[in-house]
């Protein structure tokens, strides 16, 4: 057994957005993996930020954010109030998007579905700037 970790950063601008990370993934089990199989673990250290396996490309991503609007509205309802408004919510975002996803890797590569994507959801506005860990036991 053996374990690789490394850190992903990335800036993610002002608007709430899905970043795929797929690439960078499989960038780093090229590294890390060889031809062994074990498990990807990938953990967002924000208390605004979470990661999701969905499609990414035929309008999934958007309608996800759609959703996330729709569950946590940008309004002033939240008691964490610090922020631009309605950034409470960006605090309760990892209760529905967890910060973490752990996935297979068979022969050093990321098992994934035919149109599965592994991304950082991030509707934070007010920082930019996010770490993803990847780690690979195996």
């Amino acid at each position: 057994m053996a374990f690789t970790s490394t850190v992903l950063s990335l800036t993610t601008g002002s608007t709430e957005t899905v970043t795929d990370l797929t690439r960078h993934c499989e960038e780093f089990l090229a590294r890390a993996a060889e031809d062994r199989d074990g498990l990807l673990n990938l953990f967002v250290p924000h208390a605004t930020a979470g990661l999701a396996v969905l499609e990414t490309g035929a309008g999934s991503d958007d309608d996800l954010l759609a959703a996330l609007h729709h569950l946590l509205p940008a309004d002033d309802r939240w008691q964490h109030r610090h922020g631009s408004p309605g950034h409470g919510r960006d605090h309760v975002l990892p209760a529905i998007v967890p910060p973490h996803a752990t996935l297979p890797v068979l022969g050093g590569r990321l098992v994934l579905g035919t149109w599965q994507s592994v991304c950082l959801v991030d509707t934070n506005k007010d920082n930019p700037r996010r770490e993803v860990r990847l780690s690979f036991l195996g």
